[in-house]
């Protein structure tokens, strides 16, 4: 039987060099092509970026039971002992067919030239152990004269300063490439080894603690927790509506806002299938909260999302930090650099990003203030692109949402901004304020990424470890939840998306003992703390473009470095 097959490592990389998408799971080797990648609930993408490697832990988290039963089907062998991460093509890995191989005389296995991997292969005598760790770069390093800038930015950020050295030129791209690369120095010095021996047993201390979390109930929805919830919605919406008739027109705008922001954090729980736990049910009540009840598109949450939690925090691939030209959380950005989530969209390091950048600490409020109108561009721009098409069972999304958010403009815009309320100075105010009120929300949601690690480590960096590293949680006390919505767990949440946030309060208990065996930090802070971070990362970037420019700038007029 094809299924009795035994698949080694040459093989897997031939099949991915003729274009097959190729995941191993549990041993298995599933071939995943393009007729059923178009009918995957989570899109195309999470398959591309999973391509080559083994996405146990991954697959195990965003997936019920049920769903894993199916994936039998598409199993066509398996792999021998530990399978060692591959980098996928669409994150840069190159894959040669035999023939290619023969004329190359080069092994697909690893990237074409080591420098632009980035990774150093040991291989002993024995091919189950294969070290495999980010291979550390020379510095180019840059002109003494701007010591004292970067002695400011490393009294406020605990980041490795480069220093000078003779005969040494200082390129925008040369100094991006120094500024990456020390984000990798301190990650890989401050958190457990990428060697294959260390990974692996993170993967599978952190697959006992996911069997705990399955057999102790975790993933049991309490809806008792909604019932309370939904008594909180509907009080904020009666408050809204009781206001807006008396004429209290600032009032009811503010009631509306609130509402908004409580509401959609049922939404997020409906778009992991974190409810009901049955997909169907779950995205209609994902569409009537998010797209009905608030205009957003929960389809073009979930494209971005889901990609957002397998690639956390990485520049070229997480939707969630690609905000140039207002704002960089990235040295990547400081340079022109292509989207794997937008097609390959290039974002472009020119004048405005450099202006915009220099002052985000100082936009961020205000841009957040604000964010709920980008996001209804972002939902009609998936809901009017050929990403918002589906097949297979949720054929019927795509269409319902646009009613609904369609429905949405209507009633907001329409019978309420201009039936209800009889002048453009109160319109104006009801849509500003109402608006503004989520600000906390999009401040919440950024804290817990923007202020974290965005260093590449490589294939090898177990999925555990990554999610530790790129995420934050915001403590709080108890009768404080409501007011965070459970998005203050962010760590857990990463780790176990599906998860009802009711219980993870309970369960960072568990990850906080993970944490503690494995010795990965686990990060928290308060939530005033929690904005310090963030806002001196964004000084942090903001500096190293001013240090970027002024490098740049120096050498445009004495075609010299600046060193002596």
């Amino acid at each position: 039987m094809a299924h009795s097959r035994f698949f080694n490592r040459q093989q897997i990389e031939d099949l991915i060099a003729a274009g097959q998408t190729i995941i191993i799971f549990q041993n298995n080797v599933l071939k995943l092509n393009d007729g059923w990648k178009d009918k995957h609930p989570g899109g195309r993408l999470v398959l591309d970026h999973m391509i080559g490697r083994d996405a146990t832990a991954e697959i195990d988290a965003m997936h019920t039971q049920d769903t894993l039963r199916t994936m039998e089907r598409y199993r066509i062998g398996r792999v021998v002992g530990p399978w060692q991460n591959l980098k996928p093509p669409i994150q840069g890995g190159r894959f040669e067919t035999p023939e290619e191989v023969g004329s190359n005389n080069h092994n697909a296995a690893w990237d074409a030239d080591p420098q632009d991997s980035g990774i150093d292969c040991d291989t002993s005598s024995d091919s189950s152990s294969i070290d495999c760790s980010p291979k550390l770069q020379p510095y180019k390093r840059l002109p003494h004269n701007f010591g004292p800038a970067i002695e400011r930015l490393d009294s406020a950020i605990d980041l490795p300063t480069t220093l000078p050295s003779e005969n040494t030129a200082c390129s925008p791209a040369d100094y991006v490439a120094n500024t990456v690369q020390d984000e990798i120095d301190v990650d890989l010095a401050k958190y457990p080894a990428l060697d294959f021996d260390t990974q692996r047993s993170i993967a599978l201390k952190f697959q006992a603690l996911h069997q705990r979390v399955k057999d102790e109930g975790f993933y049991e929805c309490r809806f008792i927790e909604y019932g309370k919830e939904m008594i909180r919605y509907a009080g904020l919406f009666a408050l809204f509506i009781l206001t807006l008739r008396q004429g209290w027109y600032f009032v009811s705008a503010c009631f509306l806002g609130l509402f908004w922001h409580q509401i959609m954090f049922t939404a997020h729980d409906a778009g992991h299938r974190g409810i009901t736990r049955n997909i169907t049910i779950d995205t209609i009540i994902g569409i009537f909260i998010a797209d009905l009840c608030c205009g957003l598109s929960i389809g073009w949450w979930k494209s971005s999302h889901n990609v957002h939690h397998l690639l956390t925090n990485a520049p070229e691939h997480d939707p969630d930090i690609q905000n140039i030209p207002l704002f960089a959380t990235a040295p990547a950005f400081l340079q022109n650099m292509k989207s794997s989530y937008y097609d390959n969209f290039e974002f472009l390091w020119d004048r405005v990003a450099a202006i915009a950048v220099r002052i985000q600490k100082y936009t961020y409020y205000p841009i957040m203030a604000v964010a709920r109108f980008n996001l209804y561009a972002l939902s009609w721009g998936f809901l009017l692109s050929k990403r918002s098409h589906t097949r297979g069972k949720t054929w019927w999304t795509r269409p319902t949402e646009i009613a609904c958010i369609s429905a949405y403009f209507f009633l907001y815009f329409y019978l309420l901004l201009y039936l209800c309320i009889p002048t453009w100075t109160a319109r104006a105010v009801f849509l500003l304020t109402s608006h503004l009120v989520t600000m906390p929300l999009h401040v919440q949601i950024t804290l817990s990424h923007w202020g974290t690690s965005t260093a590449d480590l490589g294939p090898g960096e177990s999925f555990a470890q990554r999610q530790l590293r790129t995420t934050m949680d915001v403590a709080c006390p108890e009768w404080l939840d409501f007011v965070h919505g459970g998005l203050q767990f962010q760590v857990v949440h990463h780790l176990f998306p599906r998860v009802p946030r009711h219980n993870l309060r309970k369960l960072q208990v568990l990850v906080r003992k993970f944490c503690a065996e494995t010795e990965i930090e686990y990060l928290i802070h308060g939530f005033v703390a929690g904005n310090g971070v963030v806002l001196s990362r964004l000084e942090q970037v903001a500096e190293q473009a001013r240090l970027m420019a002024e490098c740049q700038k120096h050498m445009a007029a004495t075609g010299e470095s600046g060193l002596h």
